[in-house]
């Protein structure tokens, strides 16, 4: 069994005196380690925040990629004795430096990019992976038409398409919401198709949309828009951007007397969200792919291996999915019938029920865009438990629609 195959073993993180990381088995008396950086083994790179606002996504992302080769090799690896190479270039949270670590890795040799989180990343390295037919396999990008008119770039998480709907009909069915305004990051790629998503699927169930304020990524203060949208006496807030954002737009919608349900998508998945949005985010909602407490023998396995090499658990969720990209790269590189550039892609997409940490993951036949359940929570004080699981949604395969999950 494959699921078997990928959480068998468990791994330790160790330093070597020249600073390479390697794994090291923990079963048995035949532990030994393995090097997920040897400069002769396949060349896998990935692209990550390592800095700037959005490092936690980056800093999980690269920790789930790792942890994967790691794994991947301790199980025999491809199986022709050749190893891995998983090279981390850091985009700074940035776009046009997203292009540029892509462009790195691919002079540096790899035959695959892992990564981004963030879909305008995503896009910058998609334009330097795509003329040398580089397959991409994006963490936690979801930005609907991410994937339209390029082959060689995947995705292992939702889209905007389907978690705009989910959070549209948990506002109408859930929530008893039937007037949201949207506040909405115009530079930001992922959240004006976020809007767009949740207006139309809301407006469908009958609700109405009272207003729309816009805001850029990096501001800081909000009491414009919130003054703007005040009188249009909304019961809920659709905030579609980034963390660093959201957490304070929340508070200040608090304290200019905005006393209404809030809700999000995966963008506002960080612990961070706490810390700036104060008791004002606390027991709001948005939208994830995954939850640490959810009761499936892949997130217990996977939970048990991170906190042997890392100690505790993924602060956000694109722990799994780095984690669930590396191994369905890994997978498509065993399975590839060449094991090149072109190989690689066109076993990527054979894939067909994946047993990702995130859930099964589907790409034959799915354009780069598998469906995949979303998740509803709802954020808590609680530093052991900062996100309660709230309600499951599958999607519908034959209207895209999301129906209750069973």
């Amino acid at each position: 069994m494959l699921a078997a195959l990928l959480f068998v073993v468990g791994c330790s993180d160790n330093k070597t005196a020249e600073g390479t990381t390697t794994g090291t088995t923990t079963t048995g008396d035949n532990a030994k380690p393995v090097d997920i950086h040897d400069l002769k083994g396949y060349h896998i790179g990935v692209v990550a925040s390592m800095t700037g606002e959005q490092k936690p996504w980056g800093e999980d992302c690269k920790k789930g990629a790792e942890l994967a080769a790691e794994e991947f090799l301790q199980a025999g690896g491809v199986g022709d004795g050749k190893g891995l190479n998983i090279d981390t270039q850091d985009d700074a949270s940035k776009p046009e430096q997203g292009k540029s670590a892509a462009e790195k890795l691919i002079v540096d040799g790899s035959i695959a990019l892992v990564g981004e989180v963030a879909s305008g990343i995503t896009m910058q390295m998609e334009q330097a992976a795509e003329p040398k037919g580089i397959p991409v396999i994006a963490v936690g990008a979801t930005r609907t038409d991410l994937t339209q008119g390029h082959n060689n770039l995947v995705r292992v998480c939702y889209t905007d398409a389907f978690q705009g709907p989910v959070m549209a009909k948990f506002a109408y069915e859930e929530l008893g919401l039937r007037k949201v305004a949207l506040i909405t990051d115009k530079k930001l790629p992922y959240s004006t198709g976020l809007s767009d998503a949740f207006r139309a699927y809301f407006v469908k169930l009958g609700g109405k949309i009272v207003d729309e304020q816009f805001y850029e990524q990096g501001q800081t203060q909000f009491q414009g828009q919130l003054t703007n949208l005040k009188p249009k006496n909304p019961d809920g807030l659709f905030m579609s951007g980034y963390f660093p954002e959201t957490g304070p737009l929340a508070k200040q919608a608090k304290e200019s007397g905005l006393n209404v349900k809030m809700l999000g998508g995966d963008g506002w998945d960080s612990n961070e969200i706490l810390k700036t949005g104060g008791e004002a985010i606390v027991d709001q909602y948005f939208c994830n792919h995954y939850n640490n407490n959810e009761d499936r023998p892949e997130v217990k396995n996977f939970l048990a291996k991170w906190e042997k090499k890392y100690g505790g658990k993924p602060a956000t969720t694109m722990g799994a999915l780095g984690y669930d990209a590396m191994m369905v790269t890994l997978n498509a590189l065993k399975n590839a019938k060449t094991k090149d550039k072109a190989g690689l892609l066109a076993a990527i997409n054979e894939t067909v029920d994946f047993p990702g940490v995130s859930g099964k993951i589907t790409l034959k036949g799915m354009h780069g865009d598998p469906p995949k359940r979303a998740l509803v929570v709802q954020l808590k004080n609680d530093p052991n438990n900062p996100q309660v699981f709230a309600k499951a949604y599958d999607m519908d395969t034959t209207t895209k629609e999301p129906v209750d999950a069973k």
